[in-house]
């Protein structure tokens, strides 16, 4: 099996058991909702946060393309536990190696660093971005005070 076969495998298996999809999350802090008007991508993303500043708790639901769907179940395991800052550093690792570049946090990354083919296909790279950009949001919405509001995803 190729690198390229594995990569694949694990994008359809976060595909078909999506990991964190939950419609609700108690004691959420933040709730927000991306889109991406180009292919009709929809998510909702909540996040609870510990009072020590890590991620409690990261969950997602919505609509959308594999892609999509498969990268934010990636994302939530990947990020779940971390410091804030943390967190949004690899969120702009995941989206700078989604632009082309190398990442540089391969193992933080988990099964995040199997999107990195999708580079290739810029049509599809808002698609892998669309959670991770959610969680950016969402955490910069905690930091600001705010609970929840809705983005038209346009990275």
């Amino acid at each position: 099996m190729s690198m390229e076969d594995l990569y694949q495998e694990i994008i359809l298996d976060h595909y078909r058991k999506p990991h964190n999809r939950a419609p609700t999350l108690d004691d959420e802090d933040v709730h927000v909702h991306h889109s991406n008007p180009l292919c009709g991508d929809e998510m909702d993303l909540r996040i609870r946060v510990d009072d020590d500043g890590t991620l409690d708790q990261v969950v997602f639901d919505g609509e959308g393309c594999s892609i999509s769907q498969a990268s934010a179940s990636a994302m939530t395991i990947a990020v779940a536990g971390r410091e804030l800052k943390d967190a949004l550093e690899l969120a702009e690792d995941f989206r700078l190696m989604m632009h082309g570049e190398e990442p540089t946090r391969l193992d933080d990354l988990q099964d995040g660093i199997a999107f990195q083919g999708v580079a290739r296909f810029p049509v599809r790279v808002k698609c892998a971005l669309l959670g991770w950009m959610a969680l950016r949001d969402a955490i910069e919405t905690y930091e600001r005070g705010a609970s929840a509001h809705s983005v038209t995803y346009d990275d």
